[in-house]
């Protein structure tokens, strides 16, 4: 792959103490500058700006993809496949309810990977990856 270049992403929330709480406790980001109205988040290296927004919070449309109904409107990471299986750990132990539970996608086919989908506090939806082999992220 290429050289990492990290993205930067805003979306709204309904409340900054609960966003620090989920993202920087539970989800390990580093919290960066902040305010009464945002706050922004290494997320997995990446520049997340969360703010305060409410009526902008999006209804939660959904499509069918393998038999299973997959938030539209979400972002994530790929994580190493250790790390993604530790964090669905560590998200089960916490009570964390799951749009999709983790599991194992084209399981022996190329592009195999785990995935899950779950909401942060806001109704946010964020997808997790990993692959067995991450050179096939984008394998047709």
């Amino acid at each position: 792959m290429n050289q990492f270049k990290p993205f930067h992403l805003a979306f709204p929330i309904r409340d900054i103490e609960e966003t620090r709480k989920f993202y920087g406790d539970l989800l390990g980001c580093e919290i960066g500058r902040s305010t009464e109205k945002w706050i922004d988040f290494n997320f997995f290296g990446h520049q997340l700006s969360a703010h305060v927004k409410p009526d902008e919070l999006a209804a939660a449309h959904k499509n069918e993809v393998d038999g299973k109904n997959v938030p539209v409107r979400h972002f994530g990471a790929i994580l190493p496949w250790e790390e993604w299986h530790s964090l669905a750990d560590k998200l089960h132990a916490h009570g964390i309810e799951f749009v999709i539970e983790p599991y194992i996608r084209f399981k022996g086919e190329v592009g195999e990977q785990a995935t899950m989908f779950f909401l942060d506090p806001s109704g946010n939806a964020l997808e997790f990856k990993s692959f067995q082999d991450p050179s096939q992220i984008f394998a047709k």
